[in-house]
């Protein structure tokens, strides 16, 4: 990430907080907002949807400021028509690699129609003092990624051997023993880690996870067009996944199969308006590098645009952009 250029949004470059994947507020038409206050991660793990991490190739990351990302998602949040709304700080990374999460956690849980806050983590930036910091602002839930109890595998699965299990392992029982409720979030990918995802549910029992929420909540190992793959392994379909799921459920007494109920989410009107269609052309402005080598972004019309062929225009024009992808306000062009 050393050789990345930093972004900061809201401090240097006047970026809307929505339209972009890597950061800002992703809403999709519920009580929960998705946060991503920055971009970036401490593991490369060889599933990951968005290749992140030491060993991807990107050409960016991005930091938004403090009060930008706090008054932005908090101006979404209060005009939902719900007074539970739910901040899940998750990111195209390692969201504790933001600087101030402790701030951010602080600032959130000030806002009237937050009810719960979240952070979705791989846990090797915690310990127990981080962890007494982000109890004490006002964090609800960490769902902690932990893929298997063997050291060899959990080491293969983050993509580095600088994994430490035995300190995630620890965090979750500081996380535990807190009044931060623990999800054990681990990836299952079949023919990998198929004992050990057993392994992993008879310990989140143990530890008493999921007091509040499910204590588990197992992720299918999805291929994704711009993803990595993981060498030698496949994707299973949906339906033998949750037959699996299923049958883990009546062995061990746990639920397994979740819904956004179990977690209290629903519909809630509002959500920003998608104003650019799928073909349609508009004049934008140029103003920083996007998150793939070749890629710039740019803004109209108070939104983030990632431009495709960005090594066709340069930082500081304007551009005419044909819209390629604007589902959930996510948009994706090219020049033309």
């Amino acid at each position: 990430m050393e050789d990345r250029e930093l972004v900061r949004v809201g401090k240097e470059v006047d970026l809307p907080l929505t339209g972009a994947l890597p950061f800002g507020v992703v809403d999709r038409g519920t009580n929960l907002l998705q946060i991503r206050p920055s971009s970036g991660c401490n593991l490369s793990c060889p599933f990951c949807s968005v290749d992140e991490g030491p060993q991807g190739d990107k050409a960016a990351r991005y930091e938004v400021s403090l009060d930008y990302m706090v008054e932005y998602a908090g101006a979404v949040a209060s005009r939902k028509d719900s007074d539970e709304i739910e901040m899940h700080i998750d990111g195209c990374g390692e969201p504790l690699l933001y600087p101030k999460i402790v701030e951010l956690v602080d600032r959130f849980s000030r806002l009237e129609d937050v009810e719960v806050i979240s952070i979705q983590t791989n846990g090797m930036l915690l310990d127990e003092e981080m962890v007494l910091k982000l109890e004490k602002a006002g964090l609800d839930r960490i769902n902690l990624t932990i893929n298997s109890l063997d050291e060899g595998t959990a080491k293969f699965m983050a993509g580095t051997d600088s994994y430490d299990l035995d300190k995630v392992l620890t965090n979750a029982e500081t996380i535990a023993s807190s009044n931060i409720d623990l999800l054990v979030a681990p990836v299952w990918i079949d023919g990998l880690n198929d004992e050990g995802i057993e392994d992993i549910i008879q310990y989140a029992k143990d530890l008493g996870a999921g007091e509040k929420w499910p204590p588990l909540g197992i992720q299918k190992y999805r291929e994704h067009r711009n993803g990595r793959k993981v060498e030698g392994y496949s994707e299973i379909p949906w339906k033998k996944f949750h037959e699996r799921l299923e049958s883990l459920e009546e062995k061990y007494n746990v639920k397994l199969k979740l819904s956004p109920k179990d977690f209290g989410i629903e519909d809630a009107d509002f959500s920003l308006e998608k104003v650019f269609r799928r073909g349609q052309k508009v004049k934008a402005e140029v103003l920083a590098q996007g998150w793939n080598p070749g890629q710039k972004l740019a803004v109209a019309d108070h939104r983030t645009i990632t431009i495709l062929n960005g090594n066709k225009v340069s930082i500081g024009e304007r551009a005419t952009v044909k819209m390629l992808r604007s589902k959930h306000n996510l948009y994706l062009g090219k020049v033309v």
